[in-house]
């Protein structure tokens, strides 16, 4: 190892440690400190507003430079009114229940034992992501809400950004008397340092959440040493049933496709019901196209809507976070769960209908993180689900599902009180 490479490990390392004592620290502080925390993290980003532009003004300038361009370019954006919305999801976050110390359940055993299941913080979390700053706020508040020291290594395009936001957050966890090893951000761009972090940084991390592309979430996966809660691509579908409001339907699909291509919740897909497709494909397929996107469709689709580009088998398992949407004509409930069941990444699915058996037979059938009836797959989103913010929509099955707010990224300990029982 070379002498950059020994320097980048010390300081990693260091890092874990002190991690260690934050995680220490805002789990012994009260939730009302945790609350003042937070709040004052919000009013720093609002009083930094300036010096953030201006560093996120720098890494577009980087980004465009080295090609990057649309729904990316998107993602890494900051204005005004989207820096107000990251500082308003900060004060969302202050403002749910604080769960460190929540009892679950309870209860007293015939010996006279009281016995409770009790919310306590992970401890160590370490967050990888890519592009975009605000996840930077919204993981800084949802660890401090749950009691968890986090180390933020966020993508290289998006560096001056994340440190400019992290300024904040340091001053705003001093300002409530807590230590800044409460937050931390890596500040190099060396990927050695994603390296470092998936090794446990000498088992200081409890756990790892990537936040990011197939790939990134892959390599995460592939070398952790510690836990991982996956965060997958959303290759979202929306199947509209026979038994569909055409007028609901549209606005439905167009605004699940077409609201923010860029975010993950962003519909991939749209299955329509064979019995009924003659009818309901044409008026969705015309507001999709007059609203700009690009269709993408099977036989049967294109037999319907000629003016459909021609679906290749890469297209059903593509996140494109484009105005581009691949159309197939599915044999009702079945076929599209089956659909689903193929291509799918778990994470966010919805049906159109106004038939309540064929509604409860799709959310029986479908086993994503996040089933919808009559409801665009935009509210995918924690801040939607009541949460405050997220810091993913986690695909996994344990030990979070769905949108991961305060709570979960809590585990819990069982907390027993006796009189003196002994046991015989």
């Amino acid at each position: 190892m070379d002498d950059a490479g020994a320097s980048l490990q010390a300081t990693m390392a260091g890092m874990g440690r002190a991690a260690r004592e934050g995680a220490r620290a805002l789990r012994l502080a009260t939730p009302e400190q945790r609350t003042a925390a937070i709040l004052a993290m919000a009013a720093a980003i609002r009083q930094d507003a300036a010096a953030i532009l201006a560093a996120n003004a720098q890494d577009l300038a980087r980004a465009e430079a080295n090609g990057v361009s649309g729904p990316m370019l998107d993602r890494l954006a900051l204005d005004a009114a989207r820096l107000e919305g990251v500082a308003a999801g900060v004060e969302a976050v202050a403002a749910i229940p604080d769960p460190v110390g929540a009892a679950i359940s309870t209860w007293t055993r015939p010996n006279g034992l009281e016995i409770s299941r009790v919310r306590t913080p992970i401890g160590v979390i370490a967050m990888i992501y890519e592009s975009r700053p605000n996840v930077t706020a919204d993981a800084a508040a949802l660890c401090v809400r749950s009691g968890n020291a986090v180390i933020l290594r966020g993508g290289s395009e998006c560096l001056r950004s994340n440190l400019a936001i992290h300024a904040a957050i340091t001053r705003g966890l001093k300002s409530a008397g807590l230590p800044a090893a409460a937050v931390q951000a890596v500040k190099t761009p060396d990927r050695a340092a994603v390296g470092l972090i998936l090794s446990g940084l000498d088992k200081a991390i409890d756990l790892i959440i990537p936040r990011g592309g197939k790939s990134l979430v892959a390599r995460v996966q592939a070398e952790a040493r510690a836990p991982v809660l996956g965060h997958l691509e959303g290759l979202n579908h929306v199947f509209v049933h026979a038994a569909a409001d055409l007028a609901k339907a549209v606005d439905i699909v167009v605004n699940a496709k077409l609201r923010r291509v860029s975010v993950c919740g962003s519909a991939e897909t749209l299955l329509i019901d064979r019995t009924a497709a003659e009818r309901l494909l044409p008026p969705i397929a015309d507001a999709l196209i007059r609203a700009g996107c690009e269709l993408r469709g099977d036989a049967a689709a294109r037999a319907i809507e000629p003016t459909m580009k021609k679906a290749t088998d890469e297209d059903w398992s593509t996140e494109y976070l484009a105005p581009i949407l691949a159309v197939a004509v599915v044999d009702g409930v079945a076929g599209a769960a089956g659909h689903i069941a193929a291509f799918g990444s778990g994470h966010t699915d919805a049906i159109v209908t106004e038939d309540p058996a064929a509604a409860d037979a799709f959310v029986a059938e479908v086993d994503s993180a996040i089933v919808l009836v009559n409801a665009s797959t935009q509210f995918a989103d924690g801040g939607e689900f009541g949460f405050g913010a997220e810091i993913g929509i986690a695909t996994d099955k344990l030990h979070a599902r769905g949108p991961v707010g305060a709570e979960q990224l809590t585990t819990f300990k069982y907390v027993v009180r006796g009189t003196g029982q002994t046991r015989p």
